[in-house]
């Protein structure tokens, strides 16, 4: 999960500094996330998700399949 959020970060082009203004939370706090030196609470999961606009189970890895479910 962590590559993964990295990952979907480098797609778009932004740099961390940016994802963690969007989540209200400090590019240490969010570096923590990608290096998975810190857990990602779930309202954070489920920011990202919405964000990139792809399911949170891809983000957690459980499907290789970005779409969301509607």
């Amino acid at each position: 999960m962590y590559q993964r959020i990295r990952d979907l970060r480098e797609d778009h082009d932004l740099k961390q500094r940016q994802v963690a203004e969007y989540l209200n939370c400090s590019q240490q706090v969010y570096s923590n996330y990608e290096l998975g030196q810190r857990d990602i609470p779930t309202e954070v999961l489920i920011r990202l998700s919405r964000f990139y606009n792809v399911s949170v189970d891809y983000i957690l890895g459980l499907t290789q399949n970005p779409k969301q479910n509607k």
